[in-house]
């Protein structure tokens, strides 16, 4: 097919500014990756953008299997807040309060409906 340029699973761009491996970051108000290495402002990186990451979390919040999952940009944790922030993922795994990580399902297709 002549259109196609990529399956689109790990994206090359560039956050400008400085994203740690692992940490999350939503370029403009819809796309959202998780740094696959350290990216640096100014340089295209790699950022996977769908698929099963183990993401930061609010620390004092339990997460059940189902929840749909908000980016918190100032913190680089994800959280249920909905109020002011978007909907990057459902949580695939359980979480208890405290921990620091939940098992996250990112991509379009996991946020149907929201």
């Amino acid at each position: 097919m002549i259109t196609y340029v990529q399956e689109g699973d790990v994206l090359s761009l560039d956050p400008g500014t400085t994203v740690a491996t692992g940490v999350g970051f939503l370029f403009g108000t819809a796309l959202f990756g998780v740094a696959a290495v350290d990216a640096v402002s100014g340089t295209a990186s790699a950022f996977v953008t769908s698929g099963i990451v183990t993401i930061g979390k609010t620390s004092a919040l339990a997460i059940a299997v189902g929840d749909v999952l908000y980016w918190d940009s100032t913190n680089k944790v994800v959280n249920k807040t909905t109020s002011g922030q978007r909907a990057v993922g459902i949580a695939v795994e359980a979480a208890a309060n405290p921990s620091s990580t939940v098992k996250m399902r990112l991509g379009v297709n996991s946020l149907a409906g929201t």
